[in-house]
């Protein structure tokens, strides 16, 4: 049975050493809808979810998933109907929360580029509150609402400058990065927004980076927007919600992060002890959770090509590649491969690698694998990140998505492109048909 990143799910193996999701056969997948194919198992997706509901039960908060993550709208559809709240980053998310049957009023809108038409439609839809992430956004936010007779939520997303000990790439609060505020700017800017009739200052907001394995960043952080909001409570501005992000990380090759009760039970427990020196309630806490959630409910099946070993390097050639799965070549992210079915080759070590065009097109290097063409491979917790950035560079078809629910059935969520999907959108002028 695989270790490590299938710990906990409902990836296993029967009896025969094939890899199944909820006793279903991924070689069976794989047969009906072809490679490379996402897979996602319903109640490992659920279940994550339901981790945090716990952890936050009885209390004031809101448990928001991350569509960046992933937004297939089945998804999507299946955390709303548990409660979830849903953490936007464009005008798309937010018609896919819709579509998908989750409620505005649990949306919250982050990133730095919101448009106007964006803030427009998200103040259309009512949701629940837009992050401000600079002092020019906040006056784009304010025209905006004036413009449409309308009171714009918002909070602010402060920049803590807290190293979150992760990739440079998926760090978010320290002072070089793009997104929030500074904090030693913060409370100017507030003072600010308080005289702005058009919007309603709700909350803070703060987030530090992905994948974050350890409790003392997301703990200091707190700290940074706690002394915030007591500055803020001084100068007569009420804040009704914290809203303080997600990062929490996955196993991918053996690390440990903090569970979802660790974490938010630390995060409450602090809370607690800042409480009591407040006479005002507690504010509602917000989290913004996306690879916690879905990450390890997803892996993606590929198929050997080819084999090419050499003196130097053994390439497996694999029908995934960059365009499938971005990770890799983007940052070097580490994803652990699994045979679905057991082989009867000699093991040896390979770098996988896809048919794109690329130097950088790699899933895996130097694993330990046996392998014959026509194996059948699956590439472990793919389900964040994976499909939501996929791209059609070298003019390839996306890949299809596959929902194993509760019973072992297989349900198609997004079909597999094919070429004439890749050119709907364009055309040629008549002056070149001549």
């Amino acid at each position: 049975m695989p270790s490590g990143p299938l710990t906990g799910t409902r990836f296993h193996r029967n009896s025969a050493g094939i890899l199944c999701c909820e006793g279903r056969p991924l070689t069976e997948i794989a047969q009906a809808f072809g490679t490379p194919c996402y897979v996602y198992s319903e109640r490992t997706l659920v279940e994550s979810y339901q981790q945090f509901a716990a952890a936050a039960a009885e209390k004031n908060a809101l448990i928001c998933y991350a569509l960046k993550a992933n937004s297939n709208l089945a998804l999507i559809a299946l955390l709303a109907a548990e409660g979830a709240g849903f953490d936007i980053v464009s005008v798309g998310e937010l018609q896919r929360v819709i579509a998908a049957g989750g409620q505005p009023n649990r949306i919250v809108f982050s990133g730095v580029g919101k448009t106007e038409s964006e803030i427009a439609a998200a103040l259309g839809a009512k949701i629940k509150c837009i992050n401000i992430e600079s002092e020019a956004e906040l006056h784009r936010v304010a025209q905006v609402a004036s413009a449409l007779r309308l009171t714009a939520p918002i909070s602010l997303r402060v920049n803590p400058d807290i190293d979150a000990k992760t990739h440079p790439y998926i760090s978010t609060g320290l002072k070089e990065n793009k997104f929030g505020i500074p904090m030693d700017l913060a409370e100017a800017v507030y003072r600010q927004a308080k005289t702005m009739p058009s919007v309603m200052i709700t909350g803070v907001d703060c987030h530090i980076g992905s994948q974050i394995t350890s409790l003392p960043p997301f703990l200091q952080a707190l700290d940074r927007v706690l002394e915030l909001v007591d500055r803020l409570n001084a100068a007569d501005i009420e804040i009704q919600h914290l809203d303080l992000g997600g990062g929490l990380g996955i196993c991918y090759d053996g690390e440990t992060p903090p569970t979802p009760q660790a974490l938010l039970g630390a995060i409450f427990e602090r809370l607690h002890q800042w409480q009591q020196t407040r006479r005002s309630p507690q504010p509602e806490i917000l989290f913004e959770f996306g690879r916690a959630i879905v990450g390890n409910a997803g892996v993606l099946l590929t198929r050997v090509d080819l084999l090419k070993p050499g003196p130097h390097k053994n390439f497996a050639v694999i029908d995934a590649a960059m365009n499938d799965l971005m990770r890799p070549a983007l940052y070097e992210a580490w994803h652990g491969v699994a045979a679905v079915s057991p082989s009867a080759a000699q093991e040896a070590t390979w770098d996988l690698v896809g048919p794109v065009c690329e130097s950088g097109d790699w899933i895996a290097r130097d694993r330990r694998l046996a392998l014959s063409p026509g194996d059948l491979l699956a590439v472990l917790s793919a389900g964040a990140y994976g499909m939501s950035m996929s791209s059609n560079y070298n003019s390839r078809p996306r890949a299809a998505e596959v929902l194993i629910d509760a019973q072992g059935q297989a349900h198609l969520i997004r079909r597999r492109e094919e070429f004439t999907d890749l050119i709907a959108a364009e055309s040629i002028p008549d002056y070149l048909r001549k």
